[in-house]
Parts: C-alpha cells; sequence; structure tokens
C-alpha cells in the first residue's frame, strides 16, 4: 500500500529547495493562513510542514472539527460568531439538523457542500485528510515561489515563449495581437490564482 503522506513530502521537499529552508518551513510559511484556508489547527500544520505525522482521525471525527472549526474561525460582517441556527440557514437546513450532524459528524453532502461554498471553502474541506488538505493547499504558494525564482516558468508552460521567439518573422500586427494574448493569460491567471501568502522572510 502507498504511503498517503508520499504527495505532501515531495510538495515539502519541493518547498525546502524553493525557500531554502529544508527541515524549517513553518518559519517560511504563514502557517496561521494555512491553518485558516484548510481547518487544519495551527499546531498539526506545525507538525505537518516539519514532516510529522499526525494521529489519524476517523471521517465523522474530521467532519466534526472541521465544522467546529468554522464556527471558531469565521466571523459575520459584525464580527461575531455565526450562531448554529444561522449555520443551519446557510446550509439549507434546519438547527436540529445540524445538531445532529454535530454529533453523529456524518452531513448531507448537499448541506455540507452550501456551507462550504458560502465560506469560500476548498472542494473536500470537511471530509481530507489533514495531509492531503495541506498538500492541495501548499499548490499554489509552490507555484507562486517557483514564478518568483523563474519568471518565464508560467511563460514557457503556455507556450508564450515559443511563440515569441518566432517575433523576427511577425509583422507589427501580429506582434500587437501576440501582446494583447500575452496581456489576456497574465491577467486571467492573476485573477484566478492571486498571488500565494508567506511569512516574513
Amino acid at each position: 500500500m502507498s504511503d498517503a503522506y508520499a504527495p505532501l513530502a515531495d510538495v515539502l521537499d519541493r518547498l525546502g529547495e524553493l525557500t531554502g529552508r529544508p527541515g524549517r518551513l513553518p518559519e517560511a510559511l504563514d502557517v496561521s493562513d494555512l491553518s485558516h484556508r484548510t481547518g487544519i489547527p495551527v499546531g498539526v500544520v506545525v507538525d505537518l510542514l516539519g514532516g510529522g505525522r499526525v494521529p489519524e482521525a476517523g471521517l465523522a471525527e474530521r467532519v466534526r472539527q472541521r465544522l467546529d472549526f468554522i464556527r471558531e474561525t469565521r466571523r459575520r460582517p459584525d464580527g461575531k460568531r455565526y450562531s448554529l441556527d444561522e449555520l443551519a440557514r446557510i446550509a439549507g437546513t434546519s438547527r436540529q439538523w445540524l445538531s445532529e450532524w454535530r454529533k453523529s459528524g456524518m452531513p448531507s453532502l448537499e448541506h455540507a457542500d452550501r456551507l462550504r461554498r458560502f465560506f469560500g471553502l476548498p472542494a473536500g474541506f470537511f471530509t481530507a485528510d489533514e495531509q492531503e488538505a495541506l498538500c492541495e493547499a501548499l499548490q499554489p504558494v509552490v507555484q507562486s515561489l517557483e514564478t518568483d525564482a523563474d519568471p518565464l516558468l508560467r511563460l514557457r508552460e503556455c507556450g508564450l515563449v515559443r511563440l515569441a521567439a518566432r517575433a523576427p518573422q511577425m509583422n507589427a500586427r501580429q506582434l500587437a495581437t501576440l501582446a494583447d494574448l500575452a496581456e489576456m493569460i497574465i491577467t486571467a491567471e492573476h485573477t484566478a490564482n492571486p498571488p500565494a501568502t508567506s511569512a516574513p522572510a
């Protein structure tokens, strides 16, 4: 059976290379932000970033923990905590059902997804293992650091560097079209993937 931590270990190795802090990633990354986005407690994020393993939690326990995490970390516009009644309305159900969910840890997929989308949480927020959730949250961090290390990387991936190499054979109109295309791709990419946050060096 394959090691469930292997994908995360690969990402951590790459982050160690990119940050120059292998084995010291909690110092290099914004641990609080990673916790906020994944629903994983800060201490567990630190352990996983350090290459550690965490006790395996059952699915029901994980779902309950993530629901409680939302209540503790997400606030209404006025800064107050969401009540169970409010969370139930967001999920499209009743307080009684939400209370049952907290006891059993087994929500309906539809209600859990409504809650997840309302708070802008990633797919699998309620059910992903800690290492899986963290691995997913670290992907944009890796992409951002790789782009910083090699600004032309994303352009090569899009094929724009190859197109630019043909510039000597292009007329002024073709060059203007290519420049417009490049600007459009960069703007769309920036909108879809805003820069990931990292802790100050």
